[in-house]
């Protein structure tokens, strides 16, 4: 039973998910700051309100109230959260794995070391050459 559950851990799948989940969260952190500490403050200035959750409030009979500045405000999050990941992590990331497929394709091309049996091959071919 321990067996087993040590080939679960470490089954490599089950590594690179928690990798990626401490990563995920550590970029959380980054692109959370960056649209709080730049973007927010920007948009709240537009709307003359301390956050868009307060603005474009429309109150219902009933004491109810619309809160289109909410709905507003969580879009334009996703929207910037999406453009940070997107401009600051995903096109780096695409433009390093396009040079390094750009560089194992040159790699490719080059030619491969001889082996020994070729090299022992020609070798004998050119004493055989100039024997005659």
């Amino acid at each position: 039973m321990l067996n087993g559950f040590k080939d679960f851990i470490m089954r490599g799948n089950v590594i690179e998910l928690a990798v990626a989940v401490v990563i995920g969260a550590a970029f959380n952190a980054i692109v959370t700051k960056v649209v709080e500490s730049i973007f927010n403050p920007l948009i709240s200035a537009i709307f003359k309100a301390d956050a868009l959750d307060s603005a474009l409030i429309v109150e219902l009979p009933g004491g109810a109230a619309l809160q289109f500045g909410a709905v507003i405000g969580a879009v334009i999050n996703f929207l910037l959260v999406a453009a940070v990941v997107y401009f600051v992590f995903v096109v780096p990331m695409n433009k390093m794995k396009e040079r390094q497929a750009a560089k194992a394709a040159v790699e490719e091309t080059e030619e491969p070391a001889p082996i020994e049996q070729q090299l022992l091959t020609e070798i004998r071919d050119l004493l055989a050459q100039k024997q005659h």
